[in-house]
């Protein structure tokens, strides 16, 4: 047989089936819409021939596919030669994309990966990586299953045993999800368009004091698993990853808990020119906070901490013995000048200790706010406040600790205070509030306004930033002491670190509930549902008047499982159906009514007659039908398809002489009655 003959018969044999798992595309194109026209990135990444379809998709978006549009953030992981040889060549094959993941992934974009064999092991290492960032990842596989698909968040299986036809089909699909994707985006825009100016947010942001802060920054990652077994080789816990979570720490960490209150916030510190320094400066670029980065020698500190069922088992801290800074660049001595509040969040790694930033602290006007370290230098003088806690306090001063909390907090206190020549210092005691020392020789215990247990994790920090900003806002040194352990006690009522850096709305930017309709929120659902081991749960129909029947099917298909998702017939598919009369009810409103009910989780709307090719990508646990199929009715037409991914077909009763038709007839008679 001809050779072209071959190429073509094996292509149109996977055209067949390519189109069923192509459906998956309209979700991914609308998703890809939102997140990039809002300003979202997409990162793709493939080897060989795939990744000359990575570097087309990336061209197309921040081009164009044909209609002029804006430019979308689209970067391939393979054009850069420099960089893929350096990774390379420096930290292995394997790490080509993963690094580069690394340094340009951000929380909530997408990592697309292209493979015919789905089993290259750079590409698992970027999969891997994009969800260490908390990136969402896709892949574009071969007929599968293979490690890739299964690693990723969705995959698109091209069904054919040739790599040649599977980069072929990959070629057709990146032409469809721009496709996708240009559709969608004027609904984005126009969406963005229509909702509220966020100038005056922006506005009402910028009038807030600014707050600068100075300190030492290291990389917090918290490792979290199960333990099953001990090791075989050592009495030793084996902790199985399931969760790898990154933040700033240290005067990062006050930073990022500032600029999530909607503060402008500089940050004057030192990073190393590694990976850990260039994932902290991403990570606090994009909360918004100004990074002004001293050269680091050695390595950027970080604090890995391996957990399983909320319990640490192990820190492991590294970044070796603190290195000092280097030279402080002029913007960064004008800064601390001009600065309006000032916080040196000292983490006693070398920061504070520098002398050039030392001699512009000593110079400014601003108010100070200064967190020591047992480890690091003295405040420099006249501060308006330091801020230790009772342990630090205790080892500043060298007290012994001897008699109440408050008997040492403001015999330490007051000892300090002197010897530092500050202001004043407020010792912070954890549950029992603070104690002021200042220039009285009666101390000012202020209580927490409420007795909470949580996670004390950065509430130092917390307490630290709200007494600057109060210092910033004009309040006196004793208000803002009141101020700040006010915010520290609601930190830890509120869930800690975790919670307070969770982004949420302001009170005045209400979210509406999503509609919950379309293929991208139908995926979402499943996907989440999946994650957590739960039964998805689908059933379809026209639902063309709504009524008692219809609910009680829909509420006994929810029983059966974690979610319930309405596969609903399009107008079209209605009209070849039931007729050019039907329905009486549009598409549109039919799925925003049953979207409505709280036993529905998502609806999506199918042309076909019947929901087949819905299904072979939604791949229910159990399809539901109404009671009409029993009692040898009607075959099912999906209960056959519904078998090969190991689903149940199951038949639910109907609520006896409730339906549409025997509803639209008696309608019709009574109007011709009249």
């Amino acid at each position: 047989m001809d050779p072209l003959d071959d190429h073509l018969a094996a292509l149109g044999d996977a055209i067949g089936p390519f189109r069923t798992v192509a459906a998956r595309l309209a979700g991914w194109g609308a998703e890809l819409a939102r997140h990039l026209g809002q300003g979202g990135r997409l990162l793709v990444a493939g080897n060989g021939g795939s990744a000359a379809e990575a570097q087309h998709l990336a061209a197309e978006l921040v081009g164009k596919l044909r209609e002029d549009r804006m430019p979308l953030s689209a970067i391939a992981l393979t054009p850069d030669s420099s960089a893929v040889t350096a990774i390379s060549n420096d930290y292995g094959y394997t790490e080509v994309f993963a690094r580069q993941i690394r340094a340009h992934g951000r929380p909530g974009d997408v990592l697309l990966v292209l493979s015919t064999s789905g089993r290259s092991p750079n590409l698992l290492a970027a999969v891997r990586a994009a969800a260490g960032c908390g990136m969402r990842t896709w892949a574009m596989t071969g007929a599968g299953p293979d490690p890739l698909g299964d690693a990723c968040d969705e995959v698109l299986h091209c069904p054919s045993p040739d790599s040649q036809v599977v980069q072929e089909l990959h070629l057709v699909a990146v032409h469809v999800l721009c496709e996708q994707i240009d559709r969608h985006l004027p609904t984005v825009l126009a969406g963005a368009a229509s909702r509220p100016d966020p100038e005056p947010s922006r506005r009402a942001s910028m009038s807030k004091p600014r707050l600068v802060i100075v300190g030492d920054v290291l990389l917090d990652r918290d490792v979290d698993g199960a333990v099953r077994r001990i090791a075989p080789d050592a009495p030793a816990p084996v902790l199985e990853e399931t969760l790898v979570r990154e933040r700033p720490g240290g005067a990062g960490l006050a930073a990022l808990l500032a600029a999530a209150d909607g503060h402008r916030v500089a940050l004057v510190t030192a990073i190393a020119d590694d990976e850990a320094g260039a994932r902290l400066t991403g990570l606090l670029t994009a909360a918004g906070v100004e990074v002004y980065a001293l050269p680091l020698p050695g390595a950027t500190p970080e604090k890995v901490r391996l957990r399983a069922g909320g319990q640490v088992l192990l820190r492991l801290d590294r970044g070796g013995d603190p290195q000092p800074p280097g030279k402080a660049p002029a913007a960064v001595l004008d800064l601390l000048r001009d600065a309006p509040a000032i916080l040196v969040s000292d983490y006693g790694r070398g920061v504070a200790r520098h002398p050039a930033l030392r001699a512009a602290l000593a110079e400014t006007s601003a108010p100070v706010v200064w967190d020591p370290h047992p480890n690091g230098p003295a405040p420099v003088p006249d501060v308006r406040l330091a801020t230790p806690n009772l342990a630090e306090v205790c080892a500043l001063s060298g007290d012994a600790g001897g008699g109440s909390a408050l008997t040492v907090a403001q015999r330490a206190g007051h000892l300090l205070r002197h010897r530092w020549r500050a202001g004043a210092v407020a010792v912070t005691c954890g549950a029992d509030g603070a104690v002021l020392c200042h220039s009285g020789p009666t101390p000012l215990a202020v209580p927490t306004p409420e007795s909470v247990d949580g996670d004390s994790c950065g509430a130092g920090d917390r307490f630290a930033t709200a007494a600057a900003l109060a210092l910033a806002g004009g309040a006196l040194v004793s208000e803002a002491v009141q101020v700040a352990v006010a915010a520290a006690t609601a930190y830890v009522a509120g869930g800690g670190v975790t919670a307070a850096l969770t982004p949420r709305p302001a009170d005045d930017e209400a979210v509406p509930e999503p509609e919950r309709i379309g293929a991208d929120q139908a995926g979402r659902v499943v996907a989440e549902v999946r994650a957590r081991g739960g039964t998805v749960v689908a059933t379809g129909g026209c639902f063309d008047l709504l009524h008692v029947g219809h609910l009680a099917t829909l509420r006994a298909a929810r029983k059966l499982g974690d979610c319930l998702i309405v596969c609903l017939n399009s107008d079209a598919s209605v009209r070849r159906i039931k007729g050019p009369d039907r329905p009486l009810t549009g598409e549109a409103d039919r799925s925003r009514l049953l979207a409505a009910l709280d036993c529905v989780d998502a609806v999506v709307i199918f042309d076909e007659p019947t929901p087949e090719q819905v299904l072979t990508w939604l791949r229910p646990d159990i399809w539901v039908k109404g009671g009409d199929y029993a009692d040898g009715g009607p075959d099912l037409p999906e209960a056959d398809l519904v078998k090969h991914w190991g689903g149940q077909t199951v038949i639910v009763p109907y609520v006896d002489g409730r339906s549409t038709t025997r509803t639209i007839a008696a309608a019709q008679a009574a109007a011709t009655r009249r």
